[in-house]
């Protein structure tokens, strides 16, 4: 539960301004759906305006590094060669990878080809060919800041059960953006996620979920894509976290590839898609800060 503070005291977001006359009726509608039983955000999960100012920046990083990627990805081309695509374009504009040395994690980009989910460690082993579809993962971080996004490419010429996963994949994400506003719950995104995952025939991905970002690369809270409406944590303005489903063709089970300890597969070994885009929760809506 919240803690109020004195009313004439500094306020808890570095305003400067007094608690009285800046958050304190914020923090009492807060408390009030505390008090109905539901999941409130702590204040270090509220970012202050000059944060989010930090995020977008770092996310302009993220975002021309992705372009960069779509520019020059292509059939032939090793994942690999995709890594050191994102460490040049990062590194020139000023920012760091990530994922680099993230817990162990040996590259700055995460590349997921096919039946790969997520985490796919680029290799220049893994040539891509006509007809694959590749997840490209990128986090920046800036100044302090972190920023996370992903996009889907087609390779060549895919199937149309490929081409359509991706664009239904995008899709759901899309309709999870939708449900972000404040004073509702993650619930109901992630059940907005679901139903049009299960209504198109595809199954979502339970253990690996969205996250919160910003001053670190991850923090709370986690965010599923299976909840129902009404549930989950309450979103406040100054919440920041991701969006990205992860939505399979097949089964919704996975496994993670014991040879290096990252990579999760689908568990039947049908293709999966994803995309991402981290995003502010704002007084009346949302910004899509990275995509």
């Amino acid at each position: 539960m919240l803690k109020k503070l004195e009313r004439n005291a500094p306020c808890w977001c570095g305003s400067g301004r007094k608690y009285k006359s800046c958050h304190e009726a914020f923090d009492e509608k807060v408390i009030g759906y505390g008090l109905k039983g539901h999941m409130i955000p702590d204040r270090e999960m509220i970012k202050t305006k000059a944060q989010i100012e930090g995020i977008r920046e770092s996310s302009k990083i993220n975002i021309a590094v992705l372009d960069y990627v779509a520019e020059h990805i292509r059939e032939g081309m090793t994942t690999e060669e995709i890594d050191r695509m994102v460490y040049e374009k990062t590194t020139q504009m000023g920012g760091i990878p990530a994922p680099l040395n993230y817990d162990g994690y040996p590259k700055s980009v995460c590349t997921s080809v096919n039946n790969q989910v997520c985490h796919g460690i680029p290799s220049r082993d893994v040539v891509l060919k006509s007809g694959d579809i590749v997840n490209v993962d990128a986090s920046t971080l800036y100044q302090g800041y972190f920023s996370d996004s992903s996009r889907m490419f087609c390779i060549g010429r895919v199937s149309e059960e490929a081409a359509r996963l991706v664009r239904v994949a995008k899709e759901c994400m899309e309709q999870g953006i939708r449900q972000v506003k404040p004073w509702s719950f993650l619930g109901d995104m992630a059940e907005a996620v679901h139903t049009c995952a299960c209504e198109n025939g595809y199954s979502v991905v339970r253990e690996i979920g969205g996250h919160g970002i910003g001053l670190e690369f991850h923090e709370d809270p986690f965010v599923s894509y299976v909840a129902k409406g009404g549930t989950e944590m309450l979103m406040v303005p100054g919440m920041v976290f991701t969006i990205e489903p992860m939505i399979n063709q097949g089964t919704e089970e996975i496994y993670i590839d014991e040879s290096n300890g990252w990579t999760a597969c689908t568990d039947d070994g049908r293709l999966s898609a994803q995309w991402e885009v981290t995003i502010a929760v704002t007084e009346d809506g949302h910004e899509i800060l990275t995509w």
